[in-house]
């Protein structure tokens, strides 16, 4: 039986990656050595690191005037980061879900972290419009992608201060308009990589003005000097995510990608849309994230939630239980899920609904 990887992260690979990995656990860039046990400092491992960060700039036409580095501590890491770096007195967050609730949680431990917009009051199911932005603030940050709740802001903000953005679960889904962010940081562990490195594309214009003093490990000035190589980075997720970068690049770009993404979702949405067992946890089209697929037994078919997921499971659908915190469903459809597995999915709810009636 195919098993179908609707896991929220970490999550799908490419086969591509995974094959190349493989390889390079054997015998990284033709050393004799795994790329688990060779030195961050060799020649043919800073060459992967340069290689992976010109793919991130040709993907994303990163502008002259950015840098990118490789951290740890995955996204949440940054949600205090940003703020040690950027703010000296005020920044201003959009809250739209649970990761953008931490982050700006993390915020006010460093200033005057002010809350513009929530969707709070619908449990998170929809994408706050018409708020204003203080023009004093030192940044706006938005997190573009809601993996537990399923919104997603597909178009890039204008907005008149400098503008953060976490991107974990989005990106590279789509094109980004670099120049309208002063800073773009995502946890590998949805579309780029296996857990452990978090990529930040940063402005370097914004660094070094804010009045506290920072700990060297968290200065991003620092990471940008040591050419992510301060301290041992987490070499085998680079590498893998060089591997995916290449896939993607192969595959067309963010533009193709963008296209089969919408397909994918279109598929779903329509099935949940149509199914009467179901019903989309966000009504809005428009807000719908196209990564994170989230939906809930109707209410007069509540008894069957357990039933509904024991039977997708034996279908081989894996991972499309929903986020403890909300329960439901949730089929996460990143860049390397290939389309069959959504219409195998669909065809799962068919089957369950016809065995209802």
């Amino acid at each position: 039986m195919k098993r179908h990887n609707f896991y929220a992260g970490p999550s799908i690979l490419p086969q591509y990656t995974l094959d190349k990995t493989i390889e390079g656990i054997k015998d990284f860039a033709g050393t004799g050595l795994s790329v688990l046990e060779i030195s961050h400092r060799s020649k043919e491992f800073v060459a992967c690191v340069s290689d992976t960060i010109a793919l991130i700039k040709s993907l994303l036409d990163v502008p002259a005037g950015y840098q990118v580095i490789f951290l740890g501590g995955g996204a949440s890491l940054q949600f205090c980061m940003v703020p040690m770096n950027l703010m000296n007195s005020k920044s201003a967050y959009l809250v739209t879900g649970e990761w953008a609730g931490k982050a700006y949680k993390e915020a006010k431990f460093f200033g005057d972290a002010i809350e513009v917009a929530t969707s709070k009051d619908r449990n998170f199911s929809y994408i706050p419009k018409n708020y204003s932005i203080s023009s004093d603030v030192d940044y706006f940050h938005i997190t573009t992608n809601n993996t537990i709740y399923g919104t997603e802001l597909k178009n890039d903000p204008d907005v008149k201060v400098p503008l953060v953005a976490d991107m974990s679960s989005d990106i590279f889904s789509r094109p980004v308009d670099v120049s309208k962010y002063s800073m773009i940081y995502a946890g590998a562990q949805k579309n780029l990589a296996p857990a452990g490195v978090t990529m930040i594309i940063v402005k370097e214009e914004i660094l070094g003005k804010v009045s506290r003093p920072i700990p060297t490990m968290l200065d991003y000035r620092t990471h940008i000097k040591g050419e992510s190589m301060f301290n041992t980075p987490p070499v085998f997720a680079i590498f893998a995510a060089q591997q995916t970068l290449k896939w993607l690049k192969e595959m067309g770009g963010v533009k193709i990608m963008q296209k089969k993404n919408i397909e994918k979702a279109r598929i779903l949405y329509d099935e949940i849309d149509r199914n009467r067992l179901f019903v989309p946890t966000v009504k809005d089209p428009e807000d719908r994230s196209l990564m994170n697929i989230c939906f809930v037994m109707a209410d007069e078919y509540k008894d069957l939630e357990k039933e509904f997921s024991e039977f997708a499971k034996s279908r081989g659908m894996l991972g499309i239980e929903g986020h403890r915190s909300v329960g439901g469903f949730r089929a996460s459809t990143y860049n390397a899920l290939p389309k069959e597995s959504v219409e195998a999915l669909v065809a799962v709810m068919k089957e369950f609904e016809s065995g209802k009636r």
